[in-house]
């Protein structure tokens, strides 16, 4: 059985419920929220993080692993280039969502929001909030450099650099914290990776207290 133990809002959950549904790989979806280290989970990936996938009678843990190992062996859908050069620069900037992007915007953003109150850990700290939205506007600036450019983050065709993007962005969306007035290079882009069917779960999201913005799932913004 292929399962897929995620949280609604984790953008590396995200990221491979984009790949999954992309390649179109059916999935069961459990929801598991890591910090309470249940021993069921603890067994399939003692990091306990999310994501994790049961797939092919394997256990694979890491987003980036768990992407990369769906577009090897479901290669039909080819979400990594073909060149090396290609390949270095759809890495880099999964790896630029994944980390920087993730260090100064979603945990200063969405983690002060929405996780603490669900793990009930205390009160949003104001500075990392002002923080992550400071932080949030360079990064659509990169995006809008790179858009002017090229069709897609990485090229001229989709990549999982752009699921990578779209996952962190679609995160913070839910919570209204993006301003997609501020490129329309971003908002252009980001309504058309919004649009694909691999979308639909995504939007589809609704965590109990906490409704999107009505922008959220409209296509057309």
């Amino acid at each position: 059985m292929r399962r897929l133990h995620h949280l609604p809002l984790s953008p590396f959950s995200r990221k491979v419920r984009l790949v999954l549904a992309e390649k179109k790989i059916e999935v069961e979806l459990i929801e598991e929220k890591p910090w309470e280290k249940r021993m069921e989970f603890l067994l399939l990936n003692p990091a306990a993080q999310v994501p994790v996938l049961q797939i092919d009678g394997l256990t694979l843990s890491d987003s980036v692993a768990i992407c990369e190992y769906l577009d090897e062996v479901y290669p039909d859908i080819a979400l990594m280039p073909r060149t090396p050069e290609a390949r270095a620069e759809v890495r880099r900037l999964v790896h630029w969502f994944d980390d920087k992007f993730h260090r100064e915007v979603t945990e200063n953003l969405l983690y002060e929001r929405v996780t603490k109150k669900i793990k009930k850990t205390g009160y949003p700290d104001g500075s990392r909030i002002r923080e992550g939205t400071n932080a949030i506007k360079y990064h659509l600036d990169y995006l809008d450099w790179l858009l002017d450019k090229r069709k897609w983050l990485a090229g001229d065709e989709m990549t999982l650099a752009d699921f990578a993007a779209a996952a962190h962005l679609s995160c913070l969306d839910y919570i209204d914290d993006v301003d997609w007035t501020r490129s329309e290079h971003v908002k252009d882009w980001y309504a058309r990776i919004k649009s694909r069917p691999a979308f639909r779960g995504i939007l589809a999201d609704a965590l109990p207290g906490m409704r999107p913005p009505p922008h959220y799932a409209d296509l057309d913004f």
